[in-house]
């Protein structure tokens, strides 16, 4: 490759929030341009794509993990299993088979998980199927990695799929020091399962930081050795808020006396819960109950409009209930089998909990107040001349 093309290193750290390094020196004396980062409603299912692509999770397809498809669903074959009791059909074992079946048999990627009763995935299909970090693998808009693919500009990307974070960073060292590619993406997952487990913990998420900082600085450091033209950044998809209390809101909606699959469908996403009807009696009586509990709220479609999450297919739910931020769902299939999360994600927007993080050594050009303005950062410090380093 061109020696001559300044490198650019953009690290993605799942959950880094803005609270958690407004008040520290996290980089700050090379990454002096800071700000926070409005993330979207949901989770890094949706956060992560719309950072890739620069489109709300409405037009990239993205948004929850489960979406409602009973015609393509990978799953229709367990319709002919419902006769089975629950406690064979529904339990820890049974789970661990369809994940294994989804992952390897039928092409539902290394992240899928039988986070629901088996009893009703027939009616479901699985939005992340293909790598997000790779060329196509995003359904509904051009990603990033499918940008620099067209131009043909040497990229090498890290992620779960090649390691722990330790030897992501290790390995994106030696291969800068090769010199063959001017554009490093990293994706570090694992201060996202820290967090949800020590967040409130202050000893331990510092020391986190600690770590992080001192292999990044190293790695930024050799590409300004390189090149001092380099372009270093780190984001993040979405924050961390304390988890206060819990709700089991299923058994709130079981007192009702409706059946599932037949009067309705639901699926609880740890902060959210949502819900599609086959009959006005149970649309009626779930709704109504909904309004009348505290610490949450049905989302109209204007605000899912507002968001950049609303569906005219409804594939995602038909009603959508958010939890306040603080609160969780006690009986979400994403947490189930004992785990109760310290720190969860999730919640609305508006909530400075969910910011996430933008700091990099280069100012950009024009304003990134949320995820979707990190893939034009991305584009354009990619594509376009370079730029002198501006400072905040």
């Amino acid at each position: 490759m061109n020696r001559s093309v300044p490198p650019r290193i953009f690290v993605l750290i799942d959950a880094l929030g803005w609270t958690y390094v407004r008040d520290q020196h996290f980089l700050q004396g090379l990454l002096r341009y800071r700000t926070p980062l409005r993330t979207v409603l949901g989770f890094s299912s949706a956060a992560i794509p719309t950072i890739l692509t620069g489109a709300p999770p409405s037009r990239h397809g993205h948004w929850n993990l489960f979406y409602y498809d009973p015609e393509g669903s990978p799953f229709r074959w367990l319709r002919r299993l419902a006769f089975l009791p629950e406690r064979v059909l529904n339990n820890r074992f049974t789970r661990r088979a369809i994940t294994e079946i989804g992952r390897r048999m039928l092409g539902l990627g290394p992240l899928f998980d039988c986070s629901m009763n088996p009893r009703y995935l027939p009616w479901f299909n699985w939005v992340e199927k293909r790598n997000i970090f790779a060329c196509g693998g995003i359904t509904g808009a051009q990603s990033f990695f499918d940008e620099v693919s067209e131009r043909d500009v040497a990229c090498r990307v890290y992620t779960y799929r090649d390691g722990t974070d330790e030897e992501i960073l290790r390995e994106a060292a030696k291969d800068l020091a090769a010199g063959d590619a001017s554009v490093f993406f990293l994706y570090l997952s694992e201060l996202d399962r820290l967090l949800h487990e020590q967040c409130a913990h202050r000893r331990e998420w510092t020391a986190a930081l600690a770590r992080y900082e001192t292999e990044l600085q190293a790695l930024f450091d050799k590409a300004l050795e390189r090149d001092r033209r380099a372009t270093c950044a780190v984001f993040s998809d979405h924050g961390m808020a304390r988890v206060r209390s819990h709700v089991n809101l299923a058994q709130e909606i079981r007192q009702l006396g409706l059946r599932m699959p037949e009067d309705f469908l639901a699926v609880y996403d740890s902060t959210m819960a949502r819900y599609w009807f086959f009959t006005e009696r149970a649309r009626q009586a779930v709704t109504r109950r909904l309004a009348a509990m505290d610490g949450g709220r049905i989302l109209t479609d204007a605000e899912l409009q507002t968001l950049g999450v609303f569906f005219d297919d409804r594939r995602f739910g038909e009603l959508i209930y958010l939890l306040d931020p603080g609160r969780l769902l006690s009986d979400s299939g994403f947490h189930n089998g004992g785990w109760k999360p310290a720190g969860m994600h999730g919640y609305h927007p508006d909530d400075p909990d969910s910011d996430g993080v933008f700091l990099t050594n280069r100012k950009p050009p024009f304003p990134v107040r949320g995820v979707a303005d990190v893939h034009d950062f991305l584009a354009h410090s990619t594509f376009e001349p370079v730029e002198t380093v501006v400072t905040r």
